[in-house]
């Protein structure tokens, strides 16, 4: 007698397989995958951007700096090696003929210090100015040196910060409101004015760049006192610097659209500001960051306020190059590829 063959469960295997893809596909459609994704990107960011700025700023620590050094003494190579085994880092030397060219290199930010030998003696003389995370580290270090190597060594500091601003944060702080306000001035203009045509949005970028940097720099100065600005040399670096910060968003929207937070976040907070050099000295950064820091936004922004406000003579061309150039970059994008970008209107 041949035996019955059981009917095929309805509940099994196969019948799970096409219910698991309908829920898949009514899943995709919904709007809980975008709340999932953002869920995870947001978790994510929430610990980079964390990380980032405590490997910049939580124990920053010299690699490799410049320091002037002028007259001579017998244990004058046993003290610089003291200092470096004290600093833990290495020291690139740079030899004057005299004080006063050693001071010109200072005010040019070619060094962060001068190292003055005497026969029985020696004094450092940092520049806060320069760097005042970097002078700290140094000044705690120079005595340490010169008891490790039998001569004493005094600390003068030849470039202090403003008395409101002991700490030498403030540049960064108005470098950071720029970048900052300057790419959610563009969000808000993508959600509020979508209606702007290319050459309009561009304009209204450059109208609040103008005023937001204006009404910083009048706080800072005019109201607080925190900074005394050469004042419309820091409003066109803020300007500029807000310029950038939105068009730079306005590529990225150009680009990817309704994700381009992502990298604008990630190009000018995450990445640019722990490496901008404001809170923390570029010497004292990992070695990448104090060399990426200077070709983006807040790094060039604080690069070149700190020289306005500190070595106005001494001026560099190039911060205001890499801000005008991500400026360029991102208006060009956005025009070439202006049909891609949500907003604008036929008529």
């Amino acid at each position: 007698m041949a035996r019955s063959v059981p009917p095929p469960d309805p509940s099994g295997p196969h019948r799970r397989r096409p219910a698991l893809r309908a829920a898949w596909r009514g899943f995709r459609r919904s709007p809980f995958l975008a709340g999932t994704v953002l869920v995870a990107i947001i978790a994510a960011a929430a610990g980079l951007f964390a990380g980032s700025y405590c490997i910049a700023m939580a124990n920053p620590t010299p690699h490799r700096f410049p320091m002037a050094v002028t007259g001579s003494s017998p244990v004058g190579g046993r003290l610089i090696g003291a200092l470096e085994q004290t600093l833990n880092a290495s020291i690139d030397v740079h030899r004057f003929p005299d004080e006063r060219s050693a001071l010109q290199a200072v005010d040019r930010q070619e060094v962060f210090a001068v190292l003055r030998l005497r026969p029985d003696r020696a004094q450092l003389q940092t520049a806060s100015a320069a760097g005042a995370s970097m002078a700290r580290v140094l000044a705690q270090a120079a005595p340490r040196a010169g008891a490790a190597a039998g001569i004493p060594v005094s600390v003068r500091d030849i470039r202090p910060l403003q008395h409101t601003d002991p700490q030498g944060l403030a540049i960064f702080y108005i470098s950071l409101a720029g970048v900052v306000v300057g790419f959610i001035g563009a969000i808000q203009l993508s959600v509020h004015a979508g209606g702007l045509n290319p050459g309009e949005r561009i304009a209204f970028t450059a109208a609040y760049a103008a005023l937001g940097a204006l009404s910083i720099c009048a706080v800072v100065d005019w109201l607080l006192g925190v900074l005394d600005l050469p004042f419309l040399e820091s409003w066109g670096i803020l300007a500029l610097t807000m310029f950038a910060s939105g068009m730079v968003f306005t590529m990225f929207n150009t680009l990817i659209r309704r994700w381009a937070m992502l990298p604008t976040w990630g190009l000018m907070v995450m990445l640019g500001n722990p490496s901008s050099g404001g809170a923390v000295s570029w010497p004292l950064l990992p070695t990448p960051l104090g060399s990426i820091g200077r070709w983006l936004p807040p790094g060039a922004s604080v690069n070149a306020q700190h020289t306005a406000i500190y070595f106005g003579r001494n001026q560099h061309l190039f911060p205001f190059l890499v801000l005008i150039c991500w400026a360029a970059l991102g208006t060009a994008v956005f025009v070439v590829w202006r049909e891609r970008h949500p907003g604008g209107r036929t008529s």
